[in-house]
């Protein structure tokens, strides 16, 4: 298995476009560029707070923002394309047992070596492959994120999107967002709200290792 993933890593990056110029008005935070994430240090390969998409997976969110708009939101990214290396630190972070120091804020009930297997975290992520997003709404009335119950990368039973410990309003906000994401191509996976992958993905056997790099695209 490690052989063949091996192989199918590629640095082409002709497939991807700067989802910023593919959808006018998105909203960014990419959270592997910065050290506010659950490692606590800028993550391999983010060498620009950009958010870097397939082109198929760009044109599908670019209908799912359009169709947030006439509703009264935006779009706010968390994390797309990311590059394989950046998920072999997750790993290595997930194997070495003495760095907790993000603990108290992104999996504060559980063992960072559970983090894998309740799969929160994956050896091999769909990231990769470039045509998943993490993503939420902010509302364009307030300009603050609508409350989903719990934050992005919350790696805890709070974070399903069918969790009973959230309120209606909570709920039925994961819902709109889950509802317009899969009425536009994507699907959801049942343990975080904010996480969707593209059904119909142009490369689903093949994983990138080119940096998160707008000006690496444009070159």
């Amino acid at each position: 298995m490690e052989t063949d993933y091996r192989r199918k890593v590629t640095m082409d990056p002709s497939g991807f476009v700067v989802l910023a110029d593919a959808v006018p008005g998105i909203v960014q935070e990419i959270r592997y560029y910065s050290t506010y994430n659950f490692i606590g240090e800028r993550i391999d390969g983010y060498e620009e707070p950009a958010a870097l998409l397939t082109k198929e997976a760009a044109r599908a969110l670019k209908a799912v923002s359009n169709e947030m708009n006439v509703m009264g939101y935006r779009l706010k990214v968390f994390d797309a394309y990311r590059p394989a290396c950046a998920v072999r630190q997750f790993v290595l972070w997930g194997i070495e047992d003495t760095d907790v120091r993000m603990k108290p804020y992104f999996y504060p009930d559980l063992p960072k070596q559970e983090l894998f297997a309740k799969g929160y975290i994956a050896s091999r992520s769909g990231h990769s492959r470039g045509s998943t997003v993490d993503l939420t709404l902010l509302d364009m009335a307030t300009g603050k994120e609508v409350d989903m119950g719990s934050p992005f990368d919350l790696f805890s039973p709070v974070s399903h999107p069918d969790s009973p410990a959230v309120t209606k309003e909570q709920h039925d906000n994961r819902m709109l967002l889950q509802k317009v994401m899969v009425r536009n191509g994507f699907v959801p996976i049942d343990c975080e709200w904010w996480h969707f992958t593209l059904r119909d993905e142009p490369y689903p056997d093949t994983y990138f290792e080119f940096p998160v790099s707008a000006a690496y695209l444009k070159r």
